[in-house]
């Protein structure tokens, strides 16, 4: 004969009862509470679940947004809080996709939307220097070694902090870390005046500040989204994330020249500064750190993110990793790691590479002013950030029609690494500005589907690691990164070209998607 159990979750309070039916006919009757986030419950009583198990003796648990009940056999049936109100366990509601208009005005659109302001803010912060640079060079007689030191000042900064704020993302959540790194790197930002008449040593320091705190804003932007998002939508919100990131760059880069116009050189570092401060009120007011903790979320939206998620990753159930400390042995044990460190350091070096030297490229090769070199240099960011959503779009349609999740990663992976190492190829044959603006915009567009490859991937090999795999990642990104961006500028002088550099570039970016392919997985790994 089988136990039955019986769940009723009253309306308007706090509990339900839990009813178990032993052979003897006897009832027990076991109240569970439940979290202050499920006070407001439906507004009828029809609610009631019905699990069988084999007769045992059963423990109960109960965890954040869920009870659970272990036999003797240790086999579990997990019902959740929300089952009661979803249907048949969910089961009907993962196979419903939601439409387009339900999607984008969604409560975890609102979040990557906000994740999203925050990364443009974050960019936007770190090009004001590469515009600054160059009438700071003039004033200062800076050679073009020495300016790019005096920009890789912020990479030495972003050095420090993913490793270390990674593992602070995947104990504390993405909302708590983020607030703080935007806080600190806005301040950084609107210091950078101040430090800058001061000393050249004060003006690399708060550099250096703003990347310690901007090393916490991607690990950040991986926390949240795997929490809010189902992984079948995971990489367009990555997309629309990184859309922020890239538009960023544009916003930097245009503006930029024109509030130096009006307020003197250091005029755009004040007003993004203040713009963080404000992006942080609204950030800790209105965002939540996970779905079940929102006031704002709809119980349909709530469903259909828990249920796909128990169904993707069932580990991401624990709120926290067991261990403070993370297994970095392991971690850097698996060869699906280094693919991924691999990747992210060619994507910075690549990156930084562009953002930091273009207007110089521009302004030198074809004798841009600073105004024009700044608009060539933002007409590939734009594109990239639409171009990172369609990517985004076309790999979670790929995995939903059956595409494995790995061979998805890959393709991705490849066009965004490829793609960028034959436009810049052809951009050492541009014979003019608008053709050479023509092939970097390509090149930085097809880049943006890497997107969907090596970034969305931390959060598949490594639910429980994300924030730290991604802050070895951008710890070994960031020495490429200050590597390519102070490289590219010796190398100009001895060579007296930038063209060979760009050869180099695409070199790596073809040895990189081939190292990709061969080791990368889009399957969770065990790092226990």
């Amino acid at each position: 004969m089988n136990s039955s159990m019986f769940l009723n979750r009253p309306n308007n309070i706090q509990s339900f009862f839990l009813f178990q039916n032993h052979a003897s006919l006897k009832f027990n009757l076991l109240k569970v509470q439940f979290p202050s986030p499920f006070a407001e419950l439906p507004k009828n009583n029809k609610y009631y679940r019905k699990v069988s198990f084999p007769r045992s003796s059963l423990g109960v648990q109960l965890r954040h947004d869920s009870v659970e009940f272990r036999t003797k056999s240790f086999s579990r049936v997990r019902v959740s809080s929300d089952d009661s109100r979803f249907g048949s366990l969910g089961d009907d509601s993962e196979s419903q996709a939601p439409r387009f208009v339900e999607f984008i005005t969604s409560e975890r659109v609102k979040v990557v939307a906000m994740l999203a302001l925050a990364l443009a803010l974050c960019n936007a912060d770190r090009v004001v220097m590469s515009v600054a640079i160059v009438p700071l060079s003039l004033t200062h007689g800076w050679s073009r070694s020495f300016s790019g030191i005096v920009q890789s000042s912020f990479l030495w900064g972003y050095l420090i902090s993913p490793i270390a704020g990674g593992t602070l993302v995947d104990y504390y959540g993405g909302k708590i870390v983020m607030g703080w790194g935007v806080a600190l790197w806005s301040l950084a930002t609107f210091l950078t005046p101040f430090a800058a008449e001061t000393s050249l040593w004060a003006l690399m320091a708060m550099r250096a500040m703003l990347g310690v705190a901007e090393g916490v804003a991607l690990p950040c932007m991986n926390n949240m989204v795997a929490r809010w998002f189902p992984q079948t939508e995971r990489a367009r919100a990555v997309g629309i994330a990184m859309a922020g990131f890239q538009l960023g760059c544009a916003i930097g880069l245009t503006l930029s020249p024109i509030l130096m116009s009006q307020g003197g050189i250091f005029g755009p570092f004040v007003i993004f500064g203040l713009s963080g401060f404000l992006w942080v009120l609204v950030w800790l007011s209105a965002i939540s750190s996970t779905p079940y903790r929102s006031s704002q979320i709809s119980k349909c939206e709530l469903e259909y993110i828990m249920s796909k998620k128990q169904k993707s990753f069932p580990v991401e159930n624990n709120p926290k990793p067991a261990r403070v400390i993370p297994p970095f042995r392991r971690l850097l044990s698996k060869m699906p790691t280094w693919s991924l460190i691999v990747a992210n350091s060619m994507h910075s070096w690549g990156f930084f590479v562009i953002l930091s030297w273009m207007p110089i490229y521009f302004n030198t090769i074809f004798h841009v002013d600073l105004k024009q070199a700044a608009w060539f240099s933002a007409v590939p960011w734009c594109l990239m950030a639409f171009m990172g959503f369609l990517g985004g779009m076309w790999s979670d349609m790929l995995i939903r029609s059956g595409t494995s999740v790995t061979l998805t990663r890959k393709i991705m992976q490849t066009i965004g690494f490829v793609g960028p190492g034959i436009a810049l190829i052809a951009l050492t044959t541009a014979k003019s500005p608008s053709t050479a603006s023509a092939w970097l915009t390509l090149g930085v567009a097809l880049k943006a589907f890497s997107h969907s490859g090596f970034l969305v991937n931390f959060q598949e090999i490594a639910p429980h690691y994300t924030g730290v795999l991604h802050g070895i990642s951008n710890t070994a990104g960031t020495l490429a990164a200050i590597v390519g961006t102070v490289g590219a500028g010796f190398f100009v002088e001895l060579v007296g070209s930038f063209q060979g550099f760009l050869w180099l570039t695409s070199l790596l970016y073809f040895l990189s998607a081939l190292f990709y392919i061969i080791f990368s997985t889009g399957e969770s790994v065990d790092f226990d």
